[in-house]
């Protein structure tokens, strides 16, 4: 390699290719292309695609990522000089660099923030570090499809069948009750790995890697399948993923960070709960990795698995649109692995048996199938949607919880009326209204009564009904356990806590639905039917003796979905429901948030490029710490709505807005968000 002279105006570009197309991290959206930069003659054998740079930007020294070298630029100026090689390490692939394009695309950001959450920052001691030799190990033998657990799904051979033939499967596979995922997943890895490809598995959270990281092992050995989570520390983690990115690991198992990891050749990619919240990145432009990995699916040409025990509206609308097919048991299946799920309100019988069913929080058929499950000798575990203990206030003749009469919010004692001489009047917790006049909607009575419930009320409650059964609790201010012993233990979770058992639940008890149900959320009825079944499924099949006892209305579409255990048929209705009233995946929405100025520019900017769009608000919100102050402190939200076809020219109408804005260096922030999570 040619020696740097110390003047750089001795400096030669390289003899071949001495422009370079460089991605800075700047992330202004006005800056968001890349810019050309001439190679220097000593750094031509070090500045490869894809290895880290320094240039000199706007007066000052900053990263970037090489991302080809061409012959000529199309600059007609004086190009800038390269001014260091980080590392000679090619740490952004093509493929991973084109994806984060297509992500910023998508999601109306720019690439510098993708890049981000692609790439983790450089450890230069793990780099040193020297490289075992060998590359992969050589594909394991493949059980066949008929002697897996797939076979329990009619379509489930055919898609292994294709793992193993290399072709691009695109499938939403709904699991049955007690269904052991993991050993699923691996074994759909394992027909990949042995048609020559990689696998890419991303889970919500560390415990669902650990479950599956260790069934992967098992299937394919400890050297082929690699772990990849924030929490491993910045060495650790940057040490394997340079395994992966170097071909030295073909299956990759990760949370959201791992849905770029640098696989290839990439056969393989799966989703498992896509509906979790923790698959929706919190930092900007904020994508979902069900879409991440849908983009790259698409691009790369893998085979794509979205998995679950329930199913969104987003996977349901890949299989209506044609993109993807269902992988499903029949019903016969179905009815034979799950428990015997009955809510409160299932019949007039139980109340009957019961008077007091209705009023309680734990009615004598909980109290029933907890016994039984105990006397068995099984674990019963008691889902509580709140941690700790929240105070609320119900019926005092009926129990049905107090809700506020103009927006059904959950009322509270939070403020007092002179006129009544100091006594507290009921306030509603949504939208601050006194509500003296309070009448239950079910039975009439003007009485209330203040309750408690969460995690810990419930779990001394069980210690006093259940004397002498030990009982143990999975979140909500305690520690998350991710396994318990097979006995006879009271476990009380809450929702995404729930530790798993060896042989299963002999019951469970989903309590508090109305909590779960009273959030103001476009996704409430997903998200809890979501976390039912994820308990639902821990529990031992109704022959085994399994039984469930729901805490809600058995009215409710969302109850009736979870007694049927039809996550199908609940999709589907949410779906249409949701193209009914013009909310996502039926159409695709931005949120726009921040002080009323920058919203109404950002606002003004889109309609300039896509006057079709229709715009819903602004109204008013509470401050958002994330996106800091608006003007005075006054903070407004607009939705811009498109039909699907359009989503596209709207995400690059709101990049084109905020490029203006940081164009000019406008001072008050603005957050976007392409087809927000949360909609309440």
């Amino acid at each position: 390699m040619a020696r740097a002279s110390r003047n750089r105006g001795e400096w030669r570009p390289a003899p071949e290719l001495p422009v370079a197309r460089v991605a800075v991290d700047v992330a202004l959206a006005h800056l968001d292309r890349p810019f050309d930069y001439r190679v220097p003659e000593h750094l031509d054998a070090a500045a490869v695609a894809g290895v880290r740079l320094r240039v000199r930007f706007a007066g000052r020294l900053v990263d970037g990522f090489l991302l080809e070298r061409v012959a000529e630029s199309g600059h007609g100026g004086r190009l800038a000089w390269i001014e260091k090689v980080v590392s000679p390490e090619p740490v952004l692939t093509p493929e991973v660099a084109a994806l984060c394009r297509a992500v910023a695309d998508r999601c109306a950001g720019v690439l510098a923030d993708v890049l981000r959450l692609a790439v983790p920052p450089r450890h230069a001691r793990v780099e040193a570090e020297a490289v075992p030799d060998g590359g992969p190990e050589p594909p394991a033998s493949v059980a066949p499809a008929a002697e897996t657990g797939w076979r329990r799904y009619p379509r489930g051979a055919a898609l292994l069948d294709a793992l193993s033939g290399g072709r691009a499967a695109h499938a939403v596979w709904q699991a049955l009750p007690g269904e052991d995922w993991p050993r699923r997943l691996a074994e759909a890895a394992a027909a990949t790995v042995g048609a020559g490809r990689g696998a890419l598995l991303v889970v919500p959270d560390q415990r669902d890697v650990d479950a599956l990281h260790a069934a992967c092992v098992d299937v394919l050995g400890t050297d082929a399948v690699v772990a990849l989570t924030a929490d491993l520390g910045p060495a650790e983690r940057y040490r394997r993923w340079l395994a992966v990115r170097r071909g030295r690991v073909r299956v990759v198992v990760g949370t959201r960070s791992a849905a770029f990891a640098p696989v290839a050749p990439l056969g393989l990619i799966v989703v498992w709960d896509d509906g979790d919240d923790l698959h929706a990145e919190p930092r900007a432009p904020y994508p979902q990795v069900r879409d991440v990995l849908v983009l790259r699916a698409h691009a790369v040409g893998a085979a794509l698995l979205v998995g679950g025990f329930a199913r969104t509206a987003e996977a349901h609308l890949l299989v209506e649109s044609g993109w993807a097919r269902e992988v499903v048991a029949d019903r016969d299946t179905v009815r034979a692995a799950m428990p015997r799920i009955l809510a409160i309100d299932d019949s007039g019988a139980q109340f009957v048996r019961d008077p007091d069913a209705r009023a309680a929080r734990l009615p004598h058929v909980a109290f029933d199938a907890a016994r039984t499950a105990l006397d068995a000798g099984r674990p019963v575990l008691v889902q509580v949607p709140r941690s700790g203990y929240v105070p609320y206030l119900s019926c005092g003749s009926c129990r049905e919880p107090a809700r506020c009469r103009h927006c059904a919010g959950p009322l509270g004692f939070v403020g007092r009326a002179p006129e009544d001489g100091g006594a507290q009047l009921p306030q509603c917790r949504w939208c601050g209204r006194p509500d003296g006049a309070f009448r239950c909607a079910a039975c009439g009575s003007r009485r209330l009564r203040a309750g408690v419930v969460g995690a810990g009320r419930t779990a001394e409650e069980l210690g006093r009904a259940f004397p002498g059964t030990t009982v143990r609790a999975s979140g909500g201010g305690s520690p998350v356990l991710a396994t318990v012993a097979p006995r006879p233990d009271l476990v009380v979770a809450t929702p995404g806590a729930e530790p798993r058992v060896p042989g299963g639940y002999g019951a469970a008890l989903l309590l508090d639905g109305w909590a779960l149900l009273s959030r103001p959320d476009l996704r409430v009825a997903e998200e809890t039917l979501r976390r039912w079944l994820g308990a639902v499924a821990l529990v031992v099949p109704h022959g085994d003796g399994g039984r469930v006892v729901v805490g809600a209305d058995a009215a409710l579409p969302v109850v009736q979905a979870l007694v049927r255990w039809d996550p199908v048929g609940h999709a589907a209705s949410e779906l249409a429901g949701r193209a009914e009233v013009g909310f996502p995946p039926a159409v695709r929405m931005a949120a726009v948030d921040g002080g009323p100025t920058a919203v109404a520019e950002v606002v003004d900017g889109v309609l300039a490029d896509l006057p079709e769009v229709e715009v819903l608000g602004p109204v008013e919100i509470e401050p958002d710490a994330a996106s800091g102050p608006g003007e005075g402190d006054v903070r407004e939200r607009a939705l811009l709505r498109v039909p699907r076809p359009a989503g596209r020219a709207l995400a690059a109408a709101l990049h084109t807005a905020q490029a203006a804005r940081t164009a000019r260096k406008a001072t008050d922030p603005v957050r976007v968000r392409l087809d927000p999570v949360e909609l309440g």
